[in-house]
Formats: C-alpha cells, structure tokens, sequence
C-alpha cells in the first residue's frame, strides 16, 4: 500500500498549508521543536476568553427568559 499517508484530527491541514509553504527543504512539522505554552501562562493570557464567555453565556440567557416568557426566574 503505496499510497499517501494522511493524518487524523485535522492535522492532514496543516500538512498541506506545509506542503504548499515550502520552499522545497524538507522538515517535519510534528518533530521535537514545538512551540508549547505552560498552563500558568495561558491562564494568564486568557482571562478575557472566559471572561466574554461568562458574559455571552448570561446574554443568552437572558435573551432565552425573553423570547420564552420566562422573565421573572
């Protein structure tokens, strides 16, 4: 089976983005460097991701009590 080999979950994308992008060198994109990010760094630069979710969460909630009749739960 001499066929090309495609990644699952989506990574089969950035193969070809990759692919496309090269400038005829090889590298493998799934190697050892990878850009990884601490979960104390994330958090702190995230904070308004969950911030505006909490607050979409709330306006869709609100707008359902209004759509639904249900205002004064």
């Amino acid at each position: 089976m001499g066929g090309k080999r495609t990644e699952a979950c989506g990574r089969c994308g950035l193969s070809t983005v990759v692919d496309a992008t090269s400038d005829g060198e090889t590298r493998d994109i799934y190697g050892d460097d990878r850009i990884e990010v601490s979960e104390d760094e994330m958090r702190s630069v995230s904070g308004h991701v969950e911030l505006l979710g909490r607050a979409k969460d709330r306006l869709n909630a609100f707008a359902e009590r209004v759509t639904y009749g249900n205002i004064g739960d």
